[in-house]
C-alpha cells in the first residue's frame, strides 16, 4: 500500500475511533523519548515497537515522533526503569512490574502466581487491578499509567526429567520474581535470582535445574537447548508490563493530545497484546514441543501437564503462605485494595488480621 494512504487511512480510523475528539492539527508537536522491555522478545517485537515508531505516529500524522530504545539495550535489567522514568531521563517507559517491588512492593500482587489460567481472567486481574496500578505509578515514580500488556504466563523449563509440581522439591529453580520465587521455596524448591539473559548457561553447567519465563520467551532465547522437559503451570503468572509517562511530560501536553494518545496506546498497542496473548501461549508451546511451529524449528521438548494434584498443592501454598508474606510487606491498605478489587475476580481474599 502507498505509504502516503496508508498514513491518511490510520488518520481516518483514529478519528473515527476517538470519536473526531482530535485531528492531527489538533495535537502538540512532539518527540518522546521511549525505552521499551526486552529487545528480543515477541512483546517488543510485535506490539510495542510498531506501536511507538510506526502506528502511533502514523495516526497523528507526523505530529508525534518517537526515539526508541529499550532497556536492556541501555545495560539496565529493567529493575530501575521506572525510577529513571520518575527523574525525567526519558519520557516513556516500560518494564515488567515483578521488576521494581523494592521500589513499589504493591506492584509484586499485580501478577500473582496461579490465579489466572487463562487470558481472559489474566485481562480481568489487571482491569481489576488498574486504579491502584495507576496511584502507585503516580506516587511512586510520578508517572502517568498509559497501559499494562502481557508476556505469556510464566512456565517451567528443566534440565532433567520431571513428572509433577511434586518433582520441583529439593531442585535449584529460577524465578521471574519475588513471589514466584517465595513460591517456589513454600513448594519445597530452592529459589534463585538470575538474570534472563544468564539463564540458558546456568541450566547448561548445572547452576540451577529448572528456570521460569514466558514459553515465547524461553523459545525465543533459547531455553530449550539446555532443557528437555516443559511443566505447564502458570507459577509465574502472566508477568505484566506496566507501560507509564513521566508525569510531568504528561502534564505538559495538550489535552487533546493526552486523550489521542492514551486511546492509541489502548485500542493499538494494549487490547491486541492481549487479544493475542492465549493463542501466543498455544503457538509458543506447539514450537517448543512437536507440534505446528511458524516461527522455526520445534524443540522438541517433552510435555508435562499440570495435574488436579499439583494445582491442589500450588493453590494451598499461595494462599496460606505467599499472599499472607506479601500482606505483611505491603501493608494493610494495599491488601484492602487487592481484596476489593483482584480478589473479587479471582474470589480470594487475603487476611489483614
Amino acid at each position: 500500500m502507498n505509504r502516503s494512504l496508508k498514513t491518511s487511512l490510520l488518520a481516518g480510523i483514529a478519528a473515527f475511533a476517538f470519536g473526531g475528539a482530535a485531528s492531527a492539527n489538533d495535537l502538540d508537536e512532539v518527540t518522546l523519548s521511549v525505552v521499551g522491555s526486552w529487545s528480543s522478545l515477541p512483546l517488543y517485537q510485535q506490539f510495542e515497537a510498531p506501536f511507538w515508531t510506526e502506528t502511533l505516529p502514523e495516526m497523528s500524522d507526523g505530529q508525534i515522533t518517537v526515539d526508541m530504545t529499550t532497556f536492556n539495550q541501555l545495560s539496565s535489567s529493567g529493575d530501575d526503569v521506572y525510577r529513571l522514568l520518575g527523574d525525567g531521563v526519558f519520557d516513556v517507559g516500560m518494564t515488567v512490574a515483578d521488576y521494581t517491588v523494592s521500589d513499589a512492593p504493591e506492584l509484586e500482587a499485580l501478577d500473582v502466581p496461579l490465579i489466572a489460567m487463562d487470558a481472559d481472567t489474566a485481562k480481568a486481574t489487571v482491569d481489576a487491578a488498574r486504579e491502584w496500578v495507576a496511584d502507585s505509578m503516580r506516587d511512586r515514580f510520578d508517572s502517568k499509567l498509559l497501559a499494562i500488556a502481557p508476556y505469556p504466563p510464566q512456565i517451567v523449563f528443566c534440565r532433567d526429567e520431571v513428572t509433577s509440581l511434586a518433582d520441583l522439591e529439593g531442585k535449584r529453580v529460577r524465578g521471574s520474581g519475588r513471589m514466584t520465587t517465595q513460591f517456589l521455596e513454600a513448594l519445597g524448591a530452592e529459589g534463585v535470582n538470575i538474570g534472563f539473559g544468564e539463564v540458558p548457561g546456568s541450566l547448561e553447567r548445572g547452576v540451577v535445574d529448572c528456570a521460569i519465563t514466558g514459553a515465547g520467551s524461553g523459545y525465543s532465547a533459547g531455553w530449550w537447548e539446555s532443557a528437555t522437559h516443559l511443566l505447564v503451570i502458570p507459577l509465574g503468572g502472566w508477568d505484566p508490563v506496566v507501560t507509564a509517562m513521566n508525569l510531568e511530560r504528561w502534564e505538559s501536553l495538550s489535552e487533546e493530545t493526552q486523550t489521542f494518545i492514551q486511546n492509541a496506546i489502548t485500542t493499538e498497542f494494549e487490547e491486541p497484546a492481549w487479544a493475542d496473548a492465549q493463542g501466543a501461549l498455544e503457538r509458543d508451546i506447539a514450537c517448543l514441543t512437536d507440534g505446528e511451529c511458524a516461527a522455526g524449528d520445534n524443540a522438541g521438548m517433552i510435555l508435562v501437564e499440570a495435574s488436579d494434584e499439583d494445582m491442589a498443592t500450588a493453590l494451598e501454598a499461595l494462599t496460606t503462605r505467599v499472599l499472607p508474606d506479601w500482606a505483611e510487606r505491603a501493608g494493610d491498605e494495599w491488601v484492602t485494595r487487592w481484596n476489593e478489587t483482584v480478589g473479587q475476580v479471582v474470589d480470594i481474599e487475603i487476611s489483614t488480621n
